[in-house]
């Protein structure tokens, strides 16, 4: 066994014993960490999440947490709090009787429940609210009534199944800062589960990338960003460029890739194995310079501007370069170029090392 607070030791699930959500899933999560599973619909995450809870049974393999087998242990003894996205809150109790439930129901001294409530709830910052029903309270406020709640008996571990799915955008965005500074002030375990990209790369110590059953990528944010591992990850993790091609030539840890429509790409090799292997170069947007004032690049093409989008603090530029209409460019605000105008010819430039060469999947 290895020190991981929680393991995923080859794990399958299948619901019809014929096709299976979850494929031979290796996964390790150390105490302490802010782990999120994140993927498309379909993918195993939410499957994974269910099976760690004890909601689901693994059809083969084994769970552990903290050392110890829980797959024949059922839920309520796994120590194990859960934040829904429907909050799951009892409409017919206060705050404070939702929250002390899950203390009675663990046998706890009336004054400890009092204690436990009232510093679970100065911790959301809902102090105030314990004598008001749930429907008393806005959606942000009944969401952080359920984080409280979850946190509230000192589990070892807390599961999040899209718990702010229901949120408004900027509702959204406060509470991913608040979970991830609570996260960080207790410091307890946290396995999140989520389809939302920028979600997970805000609050996340670690990613699993999930796709088909399988983890695509685990990884940090950083790395999941910068240096995707297949064509995937680099189209699920924020906008990406993609240009279809063969490989021409291997230098080492560079290649040149020819594409589709002709032109010579100089880029860094990920995972291809060989010349004349199909290719996709994965380029992302603020890493394209437009009209380069000097030649510090491997890469420069003739470009035709067919769209302008102002965004505040950029310009989403889609040009057609590379036998591609839909290639975007992000263009600081501050650009101040006389030609940059729809249908205007400009010239691109990006490094050989920002094109990775991936799979052609």
């Amino acid at each position: 066994m290895s020190d991981s607070f929680v393991k995923f030791e080859k794990v399958d699930k299948s619901y019809d014993g014929e096709v299976l959500v979850v494929k031979n899933l290796n996964l390790d999560i150390p105490q302490g960490e802010f782990l999120t599973l994140l993927g498309p619909s379909g993918s195993g995450k939410t499957t994974t999440l269910m099976m760690l809870a004890g909601f689901e049974t693994p059809t083969n393999g084994e769970i552990y947490l903290d050392g110890e087998a829980i797959k024949s242990i059922p839920p309520y003894k796994r120590g194990i709090g859960m934040v829904f996205q429907n909050y799951a809150l009892f409409p017919h109790m206060t705050v404070n009787e939702n929250l002390a439930f899950p203390l009675e129901v663990r046998k706890l001294k009336k004054s400890d429940i009092k204690d436990k409530v009232s510093k679970a709830l100065s911790m959301v910052e809902l102090g105030d609210f314990g004598n008001r029903m749930p429907l008393q309270l806005s959606g942000g406020q009944q969401q952080r009534v359920a984080l409280a709640r979850a946190l509230v008996f000192e589990p070892r571990l807390v599961l999040m199944d899209e718990p702010l799915g229901a949120l408004d955008k900027k509702l959204r965005e406060q509470m991913q800062y608040e979970i991830k500074h609570i996260h960080e002030k207790i410091g307890i375990t946290v396995v999140y589960v989520t389809h939302d990209q920028s979600e997970a790369l805000t609050m996340s110590n670690r990613i699993a990338v999930f796709n088909d059953g399988y983890v695509q990528q685990l990884s940090t944010p950083d790395i999941l960003y910068e240096k995707p591992e297949n064509s995937f990850v680099a189209q699920f993790i924020g906008e990406n460029n993609q240009i279809r091609g063969k490989v021409q030539s291997i230098n080492g840890k560079n290649c040149v890739v020819k594409t589709d429509t002709g032109e010579i790409i100089k880029a860094l090799k990920v995972n291809i194995d060989s010349e004349g292997d199909d290719t996709t170069i994965s380029l992302r947007p603020e890493r394209v310079e437009i009209n380069p004032t000097n030649n510090n690049f491997e890469n420069i093409f003739e470009a035709k501007i067919k769209e302008l989008i102002y965004l505040g603090d950029h310009i989403r530029t889609r040009v057609e370069v590379c036998g591609i209409d839909q290639f975007i460019v992000k263009v600081p605000n501050t650009y101040k170029g006389a030609e940059f105008q729809e249908g205007v010819k400009v010239k691109l430039a990006w490094k050989a090392n920002d094109s990775r060469a991936l799979d052609a999947r």
